[in-house]
């Protein structure tokens, strides 16, 4: 038998072994021919054509290949709608969902949940079936660490640039709740945890910083609107009212570009101009993800010195 070309048996970049055993090439000799010529092999029995990057999309056809009753779910259906996470994408689990409730592995580094799905729940993208946006956060909501699970919510309830790519809002409070019903494992934590989400919210690190605030019984209003000696309007991200404490999260990693980090200075110092602020105190992402202490300590010093009282 001749055999064909490794990739004319490609599909959309992706090649599954059995096809090309079937297309007359030996197993013996096909690993060799396929490291040979610049193949990377994405999982047992599946390798990326040569020059494409393994990138999410890719690896979940490798696993969609071999088992397409399953639907990309949870943290990968997630990254596909846009929707940021706390991690990223690149070293988490492949996440799926087998509706039919039949599959319990697939292999390392992929995670399949046993749910039951409705057709609403599903839609197709990029040649995939994945959960909806809704879907997706009500499971993440179920089945994820909190503060992984409102990044998510907060992330899919606003504008966000994404990427490079500048991604309109995905879905509503009340539609997840609805989602969340009827009850199931986790409903009822996730519903508490979903009435946390605030749908203004800029960015995960802010997201993040709001909870270590709310874990500290701080609760200052988010996005709050002041206005400029001369009437211009602006946003401060945190705002203790009653103290005219302001306080604002920074960082490239969040805001962008450096460009985009001197508007952030500008925007700075026209916040102090306010008259409702009688502090401003900034921090970097850094500080919210690996010294969250630190913040916290540094919100209740300058609370505590507004009100005339001693640290």
């Amino acid at each position: 038998m001749e055999r064909r070309d490794l990739r004319a048996l490609a599909d959309r970049g992706v090649l599954l072994t059995s096809r090309a055993v079937e297309a007359g090439w030996p197993r013996r000799s096909l690993t060799r021919a396929l490291r040979a010529e610049g193949w990377t092999q994405l999982r047992h029995g599946a390798w990326a054509e040569p020059g494409r990057d393994p990138d999410l999309l890719t690896r979940l056809r490798a696993v969609l290949f071999r088992e397409p009753r399953l639907i990309v779910s949870h943290g990968s259906a997630a990254a596909l709608w846009r929707i940021e996470m706390l991690g990223g994408s690149r070293k988490a689990p492949l996440e799926f969902i087998d509706p039919h409730l039949t599959i319990r592995r697939v292999g390392s580094g992929v995670r399949v949940h046993r749910m039951t799905l409705s057709a609403r729940d599903v839609l197709e993208r990029q040649g995939l079936r994945l959960t909806t946006p809704t879907r997706t956060l009500a499971d993440l909501l179920r089945c994820s660490p909190r503060d992984e699970a409102i990044v998510a919510v907060e992330s899919a309830l606003t504008y966000r640039r994404v990427g490079r790519v500048r991604r309109a809002p995905l879905t509503k409070p009340d539609e997840i709740a609805a989602a969340l019903q009827p009850a199931s494992q986790g409903s009822v934590r996730a519903r508490d945890w979903l009435s946390l989400s605030d749908p203004f919210a800029g960015s995960p690190a802010e997201t993040v910083a709001r909870l270590r605030m709310y874990d500290a019984a701080l609760h200052p209003e988010s996005q709050a609107e002041l206005r400029t000696p001369d009437g211009r309007r602006r946003f401060v991200d945190f705002l203790f009212r009653a103290a005219g404490l302001g306080v604002e999260i920074e960082g490239y990693a969040y805001h962008g570009t450096r460009d985009a980090h001197r508007r952030d200075i500008t925007r700075y110092n026209q916040l102090l101009r306010c008259p409702e602020i009688r502090s401003l105190l900034r921090f970097s992402a850094e500080d919210v993800f690996h010294r969250p202490v630190y913040m916290v300590e540094e919100i209740r010093a300058t609370l505590a010195a507004l009100s005339g009282d001693s640290p």
